[in-house]
């Protein structure tokens, strides 16, 4: 189950569980839209993965199953995701 996290990795934005911008990598890395493809050009910080718009959970599960209140401190380790962004940039998400 998705936890579902509170904000942007690298902006802090907050990204409330109906957010249509949020954004994950494979590994739940979580990312504001802009971020994810603008910034980061679509490729994880964390792991070279690519980012897909985090699915909304019904309102009944949510109040079963709440999202995660912890927040992840702003941070992109800039010098590792530029050396993803050299391997990773022009290979499809698929054959990374």
């Amino acid at each position: 189950m998705l936890e579902l996290r509170p904000s942007c990795e690298r902006c802090g934005k907050n990204l409330p569980p109906n957010a249509p911008d949020a954004m994950i990598c494979t590994f739940e890395c979580t990312f504001c839209e802009v971020c994810a493809l603008s910034a980061l050009s679509n490729v994880c910080p964390n792991c070279g993965g690519n980012f897909q718009h985090r699915p909304i959970r019904p309102r009944a599960m949510l109040a079963k199953r709440p999202a995660s209140t912890e927040k992840h401190a702003p941070h992109v380790d800039e010098a590792g995701h530029a050396a993803f962004l050299e391997r990773y940039r022009l290979t499809p998400p698929g054959e990374r």
